[in-house]
């Protein structure tokens, strides 16, 4: 899978996509992402991406001519699956979502910056747009780093074992149970009896019940897409 990040702030990409799971994952080859620093096709002297919004409104807009140049530049090497911009306003980012674009062979993803991009970038050249929440952050770096993690993970050889993913919070609709390691008690704290039975039936039943018990307590919302 290969993976093609524009920013502004390449900076900001570098450092959370170079260490821990995805950091392995593209030494072992497992993936390629590649972090493309807009001001590459920036205007001008200063190398500009940036202009003043049309309507007088407040905040400066990502100029539609460098996001241009690049996504062509990258489309003329290779075909893309998804060009997804990381918008406060797009489809709430899910498991499903994350599941489904680990499937894909090659993606990009544009990071939003100042006010935000030009319309015109939205209707011709992105074919999805993804939120993280409901919330604004300065700019769609974190948000892109946090998909691309949440995509990585996913990608077989990833993680050493790769049953793992299977049991993580999201996958069933359902929250994750409880997990404990060693020592079985600490301070008198206990790990539950059932996790040391070494009876995988009994252990996998405890699992569900947990994992159930929890959702409807903590998040019972997802339940209901169950």
């Amino acid at each position: 899978m290969r993976i093609d990040i524009l920013t502004v702030v390449p900076e900001l990409l570098e450092s959370p996509l170079s260490h821990s799971i995805v950091g392995r994952a593209i030494k072992k080859g497992i993936v390629e992402i590649h972090i493309h620093n807009l001001r590459k096709y920036g205007l001008g002297p200063r190398l500009t991406v940036d202009d003043y919004c049309y309507g007088g409104d407040a905040g400066m807009v990502m100029m539609v001519e460098p996001v241009f140049r690049m996504i062509e530049e990258l489309k003329a090497q290779r075909d893309y699956d998804e060009v997804i911009y990381l918008s406060p306003d797009g489809e709430l980012l899910s498991q499903g979502i994350a599941n489904e674009l680990s499937l894909k062979g090659n993606i990009i993803l544009l990071c939003g910056h100042y006010k935000g991009i030009d319309h015109r970038i939205r209707e011709h050249l992105i074919t999805r747009e993804i939120s993280v929440g409901d919330y604004v952050v300065s700019g769609g770096e974190i948000p892109a780093a946090l998909l691309a993690d949440a995509i990585v993970r996913l990608l077989p050889g990833a993680l050493t074992d790769e049953t793992s993913a299977l049991s993580d919070s999201f996958q069933d609709n359902l929250l994750s149970p409880p997990v404990y390691t060693r020592p079985a008690e600490f301070n008198g704290w206990k790990v539950p009896e059932v996790l040391l039975s070494g009876n995988p039936r009994l252990i996998r039943e405890w699992q569900d019940e947990q994992a159930l018990e929890r959702t409807r307590r903590l998040r019972p919302g997802l339940l209901e897409t169950k």
